[in-house]
This record gives C-alpha cells, sequence and structure tokens, in this order.
C-alpha cells in the first residue's frame, strides 16, 4: 500500500472519533466544558466546529507523522541518530498536541492549577520541540554544507 494511502487511512481513524470525542463534539459527554467556559454563538459555532475538526485532522496527520514520518526526516542527514529521532517526536508532538490542548482549555476553564498544567505540559514542552527542531535543522544544513564543500 502507498504511503499517502496509509496516512489518509491511519488521519481519517484517528480525526473522526477525535472530532467526536471532543467536550462539545456529539459523544463527548464524559468530559464536559468547565461550567463557566461561555457558549459559543452565531458566527462563532462554525468557527468553533471548523476549529475542533482541524484540530481533529491534525491530530490524526501527527499521528501518522509519527507512524510513517521517520523515514523523511532520517533522509534529511546530517544529524545524529538521536538528534533525528528527537526532531521526528518534535515534529509529531507538535501536530499532535493541539487536540488535547485546546481540549483542556474548554475543560479547565480559568482553574490556575489546571492552566498551569497546560503551561507546563503543552507550552513549554512545544518550546522544547521548537528548539528541538531548529537544532536538527542547522544539523541538517550544515551537513548539506560539508558534503557540497567535500563535492567541490
Amino acid at each position: 500500500m502507498k504511503t499517502w494511502a496509509k496516512v489518509t487511512i491511519v488521519t481519517l481513524l484517528v480525526a473522526v472519533p477525535a472530532f467526536l470525542l471532543a467536550p462539545n463534539g456529539p459523544l463527548g459527554v464524559f468530559w464536559d466544558p468547565h461550567p463557566e467556559t461561555p457558549n459559543p454563538t452565531g458566527v462563532q459555532v462554525p468557527l468553533y466546529i471548523l476549529l475542533g475538526l482541524i484540530n481533529a485532522v491534525v491530530l490524526g496527520l501527527g499521528v501518522s507523522f509519527l507512524l510513517f514520518g521517520y523515514p523523511l526526516v532520517s533522509a534529511v542527514g546530517g544529524a545524529s541518530r538521536r538528534l533525528t529521532r528527537a526532531a521526528h517526536i518534535a515534529i509529531g508532538w507538535v501536530l499532535v498536541s493541539w487536540w488535547l490542548h485546546d481540549n483542556l482549555h474548554m475543560v479547565i476553564g480559568m482553574e490556575l492549577g489546571g492552566l498551569l498544567g497546560i503551561e507546563y505540559g503543552f507550552h513549554v514542552t512545544l518550546m522544547i520541540a521548537g528548539v528541538t527542531t531548529a537544532a536538527f535543522f542547522l544539523k541538517a544544513l550544515r551537513g548539506q554544507e560539508l558534503r557540497a564543500g567535500a563535492a567541490c
């Protein structure tokens, strides 16, 4: 089976339940939004539905990337195996984290302990993922420069 077909299947197998199981989704009753979370009105309703759909699809793409993306990341070359794996996981985390992150905001509301957990659990780890991806990118560029210099 072609990789694009596998990615499409995995993405849909993850995205459809993720969309349905979100706190405002039809099957998301097990984690109701915080009572003080305001309900969207007017044009906000379809915009929040669209945001939920985007979150679910990106979650599915992230799972697909984690399952099938390592060969593409390692093909870039120029970085150690450890940094390459870290970059693969970091990119995957940037993709998969938004679904849970956004949904937890709705469930936690403005409760400061929960918000602090989101800050460290998502925001700080996304910062680490950005630094990891930048380090990988710089190593890969240096590797390309070295290979280009050796070819001259």
